[in-house]
């Protein structure tokens, strides 16, 4: 019974991050040139994950199916650390120091506002009056 559960969560994590893998190549694909480069497509995919990470952690029902399909499968695989940190080493190198903690600087900022809209409207949709 437990292997059963096991595999369901592995199959949802699955079917969230093959879309969110592949929405992240075609963003700095696609998207990139368009932005500035890698780091923009880098921000806006992160910004765009802080939002339905926010949006998941409000009052939403069938929350675990739902954090395991967005949240770990899909999200884990949309947004990066790893490039967002390459991006920032990159411009450093190039000379280009505050123009990397402003790359830093923004992404926090507007990650943080992202997480706050995602919440509200989730609380706006799944609330009860109560609430």
């Amino acid at each position: 019974r437990r292997l059963r559960f096991e595999l369901r969560e592995l199959l949802l994590v699955a079917a969230g991050g093959v879309p969110g893998a592949l929405l992240r190549w075609q963003a700095s694909v696609q998207l990139g040139p368009w932005l500035g480069g890698s780091a923009g497509a880098d921000l806006l995919v992160n910004l765009v994950g802080s939002f339905i990470l926010g949006f998941l952690a409000g009052p939403i029902p069938r929350r675990t199916s739902l954090v395991l399909l967005l949240g770990i499968g899909f999200c884990g695989c949309l947004t990066t650390f790893s490039s967002w940190i390459l991006d920032v080493a990159r411009l450093i190198q190039a000379g280009r120091p505050a123009w990397g903690l402003l790359l830093i600087a923004v992404s926090l900022m507007l990650g943080l506002l992202c997480v706050a809209a995602g919440r509200a409207l989730s609380r706006s949709l799944f609330s009860s009056p109560q609430d």
